[in-house]
């Protein structure tokens, strides 16, 4: 009685499975897994595109999940996400941009040289060891650092001695004893004393108003 019962259950499930409606709808659901395991091969290959620079690891990847075939292919999906790179490269690179950034925000920050502590732009002095950082320009009374040799607001050069710098300034032609030239020689008239020149021209006028000698007979 009871075989005859179990027997009459499989026959009944046997021809369930066999009608065509239930036939359809089973290769319906194989279809949609093998749909579903190409992919998340193809998925696996896509996302490690974008985790690695290495060309060989993507295809590694989607052979993974490929070789786990239609019935384990999600236990190799959850393998994958777990030994993955877990940063892309588009992360990395604006992680790099960041770190890049904040390290050009601290060295924008002024240190004293010798004790290495934050000091102000517009100091002259630190406060903590007394170390000079800055001078200011005897021309336009700005601060300027040490290593500059001119100045950036008023242009003035420190390398320079005074005299050429106003010489520049003016856009005069340099002397011949700056240039270290000879000077032109001057006429003999101007350099001879003023008292053997009015001693000439005084025993000029005695001769022309002197009368001349009376001839002898």
């Amino acid at each position: 009685m009871n075989l005859d019962f179990l027997s009459g259950i499989g026959d009944a499930i046997g021809s369930f499975f066999a009608t065509p409606v239930v036939q359809l709808g089973i290769k319906a659901i194989g279809v949609y897994i093998v749909i579903v395991w190409l992919a998340a091969a193809f998925w696996a290959f896509r996302d490690m595109q974008l985790r690695t620079a290495n060309p060989i690891l993507p295809y590694l990847a989607a052979a993974f999940v490929i070789g786990f075939t239609p019935v384990l292919f999600l236990f190799a999906v959850a393998i994958y996400k777990i030994v993955r790179p877990q940063e892309r490269l588009g992360e990395a690179y604006e992680r790099g941009l960041a770190e890049e950034a904040l390290l050009a925000e601290i060295d924008a920050i002024e240190h004293c040289a010798t004790c290495g502590r934050k000091v102000h732009e517009e100091w002259i002095l630190c406060p903590t060891c007394r170390t000079r950082l800055k001078r200011v320009c005897p021309n336009c009374s700005r601060l300027v650092g040490f290593e500059w040799s001119l100045c950036a607001w008023c242009g003035r050069d420190f390398d320079r001695p005074l005299s050429e710098r106003s010489v520049g300034a003016i856009g005069a032609v340099p002397t011949p004893a700056l240039r270290g030239d000879t000077a032109p020689a001057a006429p003999a008239a101007a350099l001879e004393p003023a008292a053997r020149v009015r001693a000439r021209r005084a025993a000029t006028a005695a001769g022309a108003t002197a009368p001349s000698p009376t001839p002898r007979p």
